[in-house]
């Protein structure tokens, strides 16, 4: 199979990730926030109060990332940082009410793109879409960094 072709299944893949990609930002940038904001509020949304370090864990990036994107989050209101009470060395995160309301704006836009992306495909279609990104899924993990395998 050739890959550098632009008909090649890899080629077409790339675009389409990459399309997502751009069509998301565009999405979320329209409520002013980033794309890797949302798997953040939404840890928060679940379960509140994590540490710094657990929300790295979670959502698979290092802990200076995170660090970063908080701040930013911070200063949008989205999240408030309080030292634990048993452990001042350690930071909880919380989500804010703007936060919540944003994790209800992007349930809607996730909605919306799937809506996008997977218009005029029949129900079997879907099945077999589904499908086969799990066996993607699959043959990636078995090559992927065990630290950073989701």
């Amino acid at each position: 199979m050739k890959c550098f072709n632009d008909d090649s299944l890899y080629s077409v893949f790339y675009r389409v990730i990459k399309l997502h990609y751009r069509t998301m930002h565009g999405m979320l940038d329209k409520i002013g926030i980033y794309p890797g904001q949302p798997p953040v509020l939404f840890s928060l949304y679940f379960k509140d109060g994590q540490s710094q370090k657990e929300l790295a864990d979670k959502i698979k990036v290092k802990p200076a990332t995170i660090t970063v994107m908080l701040s930013r989050m911070e200063k949008a209101e989205l999240v408030t940082r309080k030292p634990d009470k048993d452990d001042q060395r350690v930071s909880r995160v919380f989500i804010t009410d703007k936060g919540r309301e944003t994790c209800e704006k992007v349930k809607e836009i996730t909605k919306e793109a799937q809506e996008i992306c997977f218009k005029n495909f029949t129900q079997e279609e879907l099945i077999i879409i589904r499908r086969l990104f799990m066996q993607m899924k699959d043959n990636l993990l078995e090559v992927v960094d065990e630290d950073i395998k989701f």
